[in-house]
Parts: C-alpha cells; sequence; structure tokens
C-alpha cells in the first residue's frame, strides 16, 4: 500500500469505524477477537455473506488480522476457525475471501486452511492500483 496512505490513517478513524461496524448489527456477521491474559487485544477475524453476489460461495472471511509478534503461535488459526464455525450456525456451506497478492504470508496461511484461489481483481486504495485474489472453500464443514 502506499505510504503516503498509510500514513494518513488514524487510530480515531479506525475506532469510529468499529463502532459503526459494531451498532450496525448487521445479521449473520460476526467479529472474534484474541487477546492476551491481560487483555490485550492482539488479533481479530470477521465475517458474514458474501458481499459481491458471488453465487458460488455463500459465505465470506472479511478479515484476518494478527499483530505481528504473536504471528505463527495459532492465533490466527483460532479466530479464523471461529469465523467459520460461526458461518457453519449461521446456514452457510462455503465460503470465500479476498487477500492483496503481495500479501505472501497471508496466502500461505489460507493456502494452508485448504483455500484455493478462485479469482482475481484490482482494487484502487490511496491512488494506487493493487491486485486481490480470492481464495474460495466450496465445503467449509471440514475446516475447523
Amino acid at each position: 500500500m502506499p505510504a503516503d496512505y498509510l500514513a494518513g490513517l488514524s487510530y480515531e478513524a479506525r475506532e469510529s469505524r468499529w463502532n459503526d461496524i459494531f451498532a450496525a448489527g448487521q445479521p449473520a456477521t460476526s467479529t472474534f477477537v484474541a487477546e492476551t491474559d491481560m487483555g490485550e487485544i492482539i488479533g481479530f477475524a470477521s465475517g458474514g455473506p458474501e458481499r459481491l453476489g458471488n453465487p458460488a460461495y455463500e459465505g465470506e472471511i472479511y478479515a484476518v488480522y494478527v499483530l505481528q509478534e504473536h504471528q505463527r503461535l495459532g492465533v490466527g488459526r483460532r479466530v479464523f476457525d471461529a469465523v467459520v464455525q460461526q458461518l457453519l450456525r449461521d446456514g452457510f456451506a462455503s465460503m470465500m475471501l479476498w487477500v492483496l497478492e503481495d500479501n505472501r504470508r497471508a496466502r500461505r496461511f489460507y493456502e494452508s486452511m485448504g483455500g484455493e484461489q478462485v479469482g482475481q481483481r484490482t482494487i484502487t486504495i490511496g491512488g494506487a492500483d493493487l491486485t486481490e485474489l480470492s481464495y474460495g472453500w466450496k465445503d467449509i464443514s471440514g475446516i475447523a
């Protein structure tokens, strides 16, 4: 992502966005948060209905994020699994997600979870065109 775009992000704007997300109460959407024993938030994952109308996938993982110092310790897997289990409880049998093509670490994680690359698109963030790849799971019942 462009450095000036990242530099322009603010805690206050993001906090406001999260407040809007939680207040909206979207049906069949969920967010799971990972914390340390001391209550420090170290990661999260969210998901719900697929948002672009792709008929091949019912659910979507919207985001998975874990602080770098807590990566590769199973935190991402736990919040990912929590979203998958919630999607199953909400009646979704399949899911997909979008990830930046250059985010190789995340792509390896999704591939290790059984995701298969099923699409590609170009998005513009901060004036830069970036390639996103979609990963899909036709049957999520065996993931978690």
